[in-house]
């Protein structure tokens, strides 16, 4: 027994003094201090939007500034609140993370409570730097708009489209954007397309002003899917392209910012810009953005916590998922996106428990994302419309529904993808979605356009001329549908209802050059040369580099200018070669005729001129050679 007591008593003992040496080690343990701890937290995760200029409500560069701010920055990140990052940890992987760890919020914590020691500044990292206004450096090119756009104090949202025209003399690669809102307080999101075909510009009733409008359909002379995430979101940054990713931008491009303003209940001047960085590596991956969405079945009614929209995409083809955006508005709660692989198994693409509109982001996979053929990406979006919802714009709550502005709702999850396999597979998979569009709402006239000019780009001309008829019968006054199904019907000869197709799109916009060059092209096909010449002149007019509308002018001129002189109609002769040397001026063929012309017609003077040129333009033309020694030898007689 004694023994036993002897051994209770070492234990005692024994448990005594390590709890000493514990209380000890904890006595000694150094504080928390702003130079070796907390500054290195708040210049890589706040100084980004904290700092003079950005949309950060102050600075968090200086000890006193964040000091004097010390129990307000443990509070939000201790909620996770700050900085903001809305994906949960386990579903889906991402490049910089910009989730704070448990040691991080707990120092963070530990100093505020400690009275924000300072520490030794010997203790601090250098302070970041960054170039005043870009978050990327200088830009190779800036962009501003014209003019400032004035936002009043209140009423509904607006949405306006700046044409940007870059001055640059060859083509270029884009390996980044930055768009400068201007005033982040009015701008909602700001969105950056590319217009190869210059179409959008006839939509400015004054050049530079701009012009009103959310839904945009850009066109092109080829297949150019979206291809890149260009937009600015309140708390997105920019970043630059994977190598091989960038876009090429070339001469006579213009890019169209697609800004999304509302009101702050003050009159705002709001003037952005955007900033171009260079690269002269050519872009070597070809990327597709996928996105589904399900905005036609938003009907939530007023008192609603849980309002689950759905969508699901069986893929076509094996694709590298690359990166993920997830869209809602005001009331989304809970955003969910998935992928069911061929064997049934489940990988998350991302999961956002609590949705804020005010920190959407673009998230990029850590790494690519394998996604064979015949998996299919699921959304689940909630929406709560309750008064309980403390992001509900609406109190009492109302009826909100699918649309474009902020106060309606939105329900996609975008994908940025990198098709496997050879050639380019993108039009297989634009023509799955379009069709699963469909699928979902067969009253979608943008699926059922987008579907008829892939259709109509494969020469499926009769299949393009129903879903161009489709989009126009839901949407009838859509001119590049309307240019569209004129082409279509041309290609089958039916060139009278083409003609119309035409007519009818510059009724709507007597400015869409497209349209126009191809109601001439019709016109001529029709023999109607001297309508044809008028129009191709008003393209002329409107586009002075568009070299096909002056070579179609030229060869007009040129039939009607040689029937006119075989009839004896000289002076109508005249006046098509007058023109064509003007369009021509180093064609020593065009001035050739002219003179002859002028010659037949008794001005010989005129007629030695134009011989003159044509030898100026091309000395071993002997034919003009010959007819201006005759005509030299007539007015010398004279």
């Amino acid at each position: 027994m004694a023994f036993s007591g002897r051994v209770r008593k070492g234990v005692g003992r024994l448990v005594f003094g390590v709890l000493m040496g514990l209380l000890e080690a904890h006595a000694a343990a150094p504080a928390v201090t702003y130079h070796k701890h907390i500054a290195p937290i708040l210049f890589e995760y706040c100084a980004p939007c904290h700092r003079p200029g950005e949309s950060g409500p102050f600075s968090l560069l200086t000890y006193a500034d964040a000091r004097k701010r010390a129990g307000l920055i443990a509070a939000v990140t201790q909620r996770r609140y700050m900085p903001p990052w809305l994906p949960a940890p386990g579903y889906g992987e991402f490049a910089n993370e910009r989730r704070l760890t448990g040691v991080q919020i707990e120092q963070i914590g530990k100093w505020a409570s400690e009275g924000a020691p300072e520490g030794a500044v010997s203790d601090s990292p250098p302070p970041p730097t960054f170039t005043p206004g870009w978050q990327l450096g200088t830009p190779d090119l800036v962009l501003p708009v014209s003019r400032p756009f004035p936002v009043p104090a209140d009423g509904p949202d607006l949405f306006w489209n700046f044409v940007l025209s870059p001055a640059i003399r060859q083509s270029r690669y884009v390996k980044a954007v930055e768009v400068r809102p201007g005033n982040a307080r009015s701008v909602h999101h700001a969105n950056l397309l590319l217009d190869r075909a210059r179409s959008s510009r006839h939509q400015e009733k004054t050049p530079g002003a701009g012009f009103p409008g959310m839904d945009l359909n850009i066109e092109t002379a080829t297949f150019d899917p979206d291809s890149h995430f260009l937009f600015w979101k309140p708390g997105g940054t920019p970043r630059t392209e994977p190598d091989g990713m960038a876009w090429r931008l070339d001469p006579g491009n213009d890019l169209v910012l697609n800004v999304h303003f509302h009101p702050t209940g003050k009159p705002e001047l709001v003037e952005p810009s955007i900033g171009l960085y260079f690269t002269d590596k050519p872009p070597t991956k070809f990327p597709m953005l996928v996105q589904i969405e399900r905005d036609s079945a938003l009907n939530i009614a007023p008192g609603t916590r849980d309002f689950v929209i759905s969508d699901d995409f069986r893929l076509p083809i094996d694709v590298d998922a690359i990166a993920v955006y997830p869209h809602a508005h005001y009331l989304g709660s809970l955003l969910e996106g998935f992928a069911t692989l061929p064997d049934g198994s489940r990988q998350w693409l991302i999961r956002i428990p609590q949705w804020d509109i005010n920190w959407q982001a673009v998230y990029r996979c850590r790494k690519p994302l394998f996604l064979p053929k015949g998996t299919v990406i699921s959304m689940r979006f909630h929406y709560d419309n309750s008064a309980d919802n403390p992001r509900n714009p609406n109190s009492p709550p109302r009826r909100v529904v699918g649309g474009n502005q902020s106060t309606d709702e939105m329900g996609h999850l975008w994908l940025q993808v990198l098709p496997r396999g050879e050639g380019d597979q993108r039009a297989v998979l634009q023509e799955a979605l379009m069709r699963h569009r469909l699928e979902n709402d067969p009253a979608n006239a943008s699926a059922h356009f987008n579907l008829g000019v892939l259709l109509l780009s494969r020469q499926d001309t009769t299949s393009a001329i129903g879903h161009l008829r489709d989009a126009l019968r839901l949407d009838p006054e859509q001119p590049m549908a309307l240019n569209d199904l004129g082409a279509a019907l041309e290609s089958q000869g039916k060139l009278e209802d083409a003609v119309e197709q035409f007519r009818h799109a510059l009724r709507i916009e007597p400015d869409y050059t497209s349209a126009r060059f191809n109601l001439a092209n019709g016109l001529a096909a029709q023999g109607r040369l001297d309508e044809a010449a008028a129009n191709f002149r008003q393209v002329i007019s409107a586009e002075s580099g568009d070299t096909a509308a002056r070579e179609q002018l030229i060869a007009i001129l040129i039939q009607s200018g040689n029937a006119a002189a075989t009839e004896g109609r000289l002076s109508t002769a005249a006046a098509s070669y007058r023109e064509l040397v003007a369009l021509r001026p180093g064609d020593a063929d065009l001035r050739n005729n002219y003179g002859i012309i002028l010659a037949r017609a008794g001005d010989l003077a005129a007629a030695a001129a134009q011989f003159e040129a044509a030898l100026k333009a091309n000395p071993s033309h002997q034919t003009a050679r010959r007819n201006l020694e005759t005509v030299r030898e007539k007015l010398a007689k004279h």
